[in-house]
């Protein structure tokens, strides 16, 4: 089976060699495979994933985005004319906070549904691979925002794109791709801010974009009790899912998404299926609120986010504004394999003090270490000093038993948390603004150890040194990149071994860092 489908690849890609010869180079299906890595085949271990869920090699795909997972899901229908999954990618950065994208320039990833055609492949992409998302669409446009090149690309950088690694998006390409040979005239993108699950609507719900979320889980939950490609339609600003013509009418609604909707109806077993799971959602919703689910927190200074695979590879790395799956730690990710090449260049999520710093806050409450007191024993204030000392005092000096003030001051009142006095003859730096303001930033970074925020003694400053030249060579990236292999590395090493690091992983990268 795999076989065969290897060969209808193949004569798939001869007879578009074909067509360029006899059409010209003015067709969307020309700019598809104009090199190497756009006419990379569909690895072998997706191809067995094929067979074994029934699905054809250029059946027509769909695809899934949540940011707060930070996953990318594509589905692939089967030969019972129904979408199945066929594979979950983990995103390795997206850009913005959990919204839709408004404006030009604001960092934001779209959310909604868009179209992806043969004409928005990029094969020529500086990010290795990517397909334009299609935003803004209608009702983007219907209520005024902005924004162009909003990208699905490689190299796992990103300003207001979902990035993926090379390996990735060549494997996703490479699906596209074959979709369309198959016949497919778009695939539909669905990105939405995360799983629309009672639990997330219930952890959400006091945030001003759930309006917006709640329109978008329609066609979710459409595409969740079908398992077909919701067909999208716009009106009075806002989305209408699988509308099709009145009985009565004599021709299909035509929809303008600033206009007022036409008349149309919904095929009703597709509207009870969504009633009966919108009802079951409501209730668990209802369930959810009333137990208490805590509300999530809004970290609007915190710049998109990384799914936990990749966080764990890298220095410092966070999650941001992405959750993983539950009970996994960075720690337990450091040493399974990161599905495909990350950059030496990325940028993993971290707060922007300056939108914080902007905004007003109340002062954070912490526990601040008292000033470091002297060992000796307290005593009343030296109200008479200035006259010459008390009794014990004036007699002290008569008798030579010390000639400096040795009377201690009265001691500041402690702090809640009692802290040992320090033995060490060093000094405390009183925090300062921006310190504090660093402090209660950090509170919010997922993955952050506070433990490096805590005040440093002073010492006295060593000479600089002469800097030394950097001698490392910067890692060439591959023409081609290998298909992704999930899971972790097995462990091949020989006892004994020393363990072998290819040139391009991200272990040789971060080197230096180590």
């Amino acid at each position: 089976m795999i076989s065969r489908s290897l060969a209808r690849a193949f004569l798939a890609s001869v007879a578009l060699a074909a067509s360029i010869l006899l059409a010209g180079c003015d067709t969307d299906q020309v700019s598809l495979a104009t090199n190497a890595k756009a006419n990379q085949p569909v690895p072998p271990k997706l191809l067995a994933a094929m067979v074994e869920k029934d699905m054809d090699l250029q059946s027509p795909i769909l695809v899934r985005l949540f940011k707060q997972e930070a996953e990318l899901e594509v589905w692939k229908q089967a030969r019972n004319g129904q979408f199945v999954l066929l594979k979950t990618y983990p995103i390795c950065r997206w850009s913005g906070d959990l919204g839709p994208k408004v404006r030009e320039g604001d960092r934001q990833a779209p959310e909604g549904f868009y179209s992806i055609n043969p004409g928005q492949m990029n094969p020529q992409s500086a990010y290795y691979l990517s397909f334009n998302t299609g935003y803004p669409n209608a009702f983007d446009k219907a209520l005024g925002r902005s924004g162009s090149q909003l990208m699905v690309h490689g190299d796992c950088s990103s300003r207001g794109c979902y990035a993926m690694t090379d390996e990735q998006i060549a494997e996703i390409y490479s699906l596209g791709r074959e979709s369309f040979f198959g016949g497919q005239k778009a695939f539909q993108l669905q990105a939405y801010p995360f799983k629309m699950t009672p639990v997330n609507m219930a952890k959400h719900r006091n945030n001003p974009n759930m309006p917006f979320w709640k329109m978008i889980k329609e066609g979710y939950d459409h595409f969740e009790v079908t398992r077909q490609e919701p067909k999208v339609d716009f009106c009075e600003k806002k989305y209408v899912f699988d509308a099709t013509k009145a009985p009565d009418a004599k021709r299909d609604p035509v929809f303008d998404a600033s206009a007022k909707c036409p008349a149309y109806v919904i095929p009703e077993d597709i509207v009870s299926a969504v009633r009966e799971k919108d009802q079951r959602d409501q209730a668990e919703y209802n369930k959810l609120v009333s137990r208490g689910t805590p509300v999530a927190r809004m970290n609007t200074g915190i710049d998109g986010g990384m799914n936990k695979i990749f966080a764990a590879k890298i220095p410092e790395g966070s999650t941001g504004l992405s959750e993983g799956a539950e009970g996994t730690t960075l720690q337990m990710l450091a040493m399974a394999k990161a599905p495909g090449t990350i950059p030496g260049h990325v940028n993993p999520p971290k707060p922007n003090l300056d939108t914080i710093a902007a905004a007003p806050q109340e002062e954070p409450v912490v526990a601040v270490t008292a000033p470091a007191a002297s060992t000796r024993v307290a005593t009343a204030a030296p109200a008479e000093k200035s006259q010459g000392g008390g009794f014990f005092s004036n007699l002290g000096r008569k008798m030579g038993m010390g000639t400096a003030d040795t009377t201690a001051t009265t001691p500041p009142p402690q702090a809640t948390a009692s802290v040992a006095p320090a033995a060490t003859s060093t000094t405390t730096t009183p925090p300062t603004a921006a310190s504090r303001l660093k402090a209660a930033v950090t509170r919010f970074v997922p993955g952050h150890d506070t433990s490096k925020d805590a005040p440093k003694p002073t010492v006295a400053a060593k000479p600089a040194e002469p800097t030394k030249p950097d001698t490392r060579l910067a890692a060439t990236r591959p023409a081609l990149k290998p298909s992704v292999n999930d899971g972790a590395g097995e462990a091949t090493q020989i006892m004994g071994a020393a363990p072998v690091v290819s040139s391009n992983s991200f272990d040789s990268r971060f080197g230096a860092v180590k």
